[in-house]
């Protein structure tokens, strides 16, 4: 393998406070100005100051460019068909959400082949790494039969290892009224048929789709076949999702739109994250999560941008940090590191979502001179280059005069 320092860097976040120039937990996010990066393989061999830069086999100038750790999102949708654009324009115009679209979904994607998943897909993953995103967790669910929820996951096994089994989405047309039946299903067939295929177990907790016993049971069978739980839960009403993901010591609950003080002290007091996903609430109009009262009371928060056909059709980390610091009251800082250490948080990795020695070579870099101008210039293509597992991957086109 050969070693290649990236110089030119105006100022770099590692999300390792004991690396930054302040060398305190004070500056969570661990900032070096000046900065270089020594990248060897697929690793991070070094960081630190570009005047104590050691020598490498090749070096690259990023020409003053902000850097930071390759985006993270530990909440993604991307195994689907079908377009439901007319929803949403409904929705903008008045028709309330409640999660009857995904049925659609579930039949364009039934009819579709693994092939033309694939694409969509890949198409999908492209244009997050484009705009920084470097780790993507992608869930099944719009299959909701054995056949197509194995089929979803192992599309999405072609291209990442964070794979989910979501087949407790909602219960699918042909069990209309006898959701318990689906539930019962799910949890003899489809969690043993699917469970070699992923690494997490997921249900959407939620009044219209899984109450609390319901959710119980599909976790339960999940963490059974050695899957580790994660939890939709309190997005259109409040609910019991929080507490039953923190019962069950699941990774992390996602939306958290409606908290109540004890659902927040769970949270703060426990292991598992609260993802925040404001491309959702921004796209039906619901009311933001209390991102604030979650960080100030102590829970770890992360950020994802929850790419889905109908809810959040975006693939925008960048567009989510900046919503969470207009709408959700986070700082800058804080929202660029739910988007990055926060999503490694919620999945369990300790190998991305930082910029350190022995960390997996991802980073984005920015035509920016800091991270602050990700929330500061909202809609602005700010992502110059990405690099993946030490490889440059992306670099934007210049503009073309003449």
């Amino acid at each position: 393998m050969s070693t290649t320092l990236l110089t030119g860097i105006k100022t770099l976040v590692t999300n390792s406070p004991e690396l930054g120039d302040a060398g305190s937990e004070t500056d969570r996010l661990g900032i070096i100005h000046d900065a270089a990066v020594v990248l060897d393989g697929e690793s991070v061999a070094w960081v630190g100051r570009a005047a104590d830069a050691p020598a490498a086999d090749s070096a690259r100038d990023l020409e003053g460019g902000a850097v930071l750790p390759g985006f993270v999102e530990s909440h993604s949708h991307m195994i689907f068909a079908g377009d439901r654009s007319e929803e949403f324009s409904a929705r903008m115009q008045g028709k309330k959400y409640e999660a009857g679209g995904i049925r659609g979904t579930v039949a364009k994607t039934r009819a579709a082949s693994a092939e033309e998943l694939h694409c969509n897909y890949k198409n999908l993953l492209s244009e997050s790494l484009r705009q920084g995103t470097t780790t993507v967790e992608v869930k099944s669910g719009y299959g909701q039969s054995t056949e197509s929820e194995l089929r979803s996951l192992q599309v999405a096994g072609r291209e990442t290892d964070e794979v989910t089994l979501l087949a407790a989405h909602v219960a699918p047309p042909e069990f209309a009224g006898r959701t318990d039946d689906y539930v019962q299903m799910v949890v003899d067939e489809m969690v043993p048929t699917c469970a070699p295929y992923a690494r997490w177990i997921d249900v959407f907790c939620e009044k219209g789709a899984f109450n609390e016993e319901q959710s119980r049971a599909v976790l339960t069978a999940g963490i059974k076949h050695g899957l580790t739980p994660r939890v939709h839960g309190n997005q259109l009403n409040p609910g019991p999702g929080v507490q039953l993901a923190v019962e069950l010591g699941a990774a992390s609950v996602d939306h958290v739109v409606h908290l109540s003080e004890a659902d927040i002290d769970a949270l703060a007091q426990s292991a598992t994250v609260a993802t925040v996903l404001p491309g959702a609430d921004f796209s039906t109009r619901n009311p933001y999560p209390p991102a604030r009262k979650l960080l100030d009371a102590g829970a770890t928060v992360a950020l994802g941008a929850d790419c889905n056909p109908g809810t959040s059709f975006t693939t925008s980390m960048p567009f989510c940090i900046a919503i969470a610091v207009r709408d959700l009251h986070m700082s800058p800082d804080e929202a660029v590191w739910a988007a990055t250490a926060g999503g490694a948080a919620a999945l369990q990795r300790e190998d991305v979502g930082v910029l350190r020695p022995g960390a997996r070579a991802d980073l984005s870099v920015l035509d920016a001179p800091n991270h602050l101008h990700l929330a500061y210039r909202p809609g602005v293509p700010l992502v110059s280059s990405v690099y993946s597992h030490g490889e440059l991957v992306y670099r934007a086109a210049g503009v073309l005069n003449g």
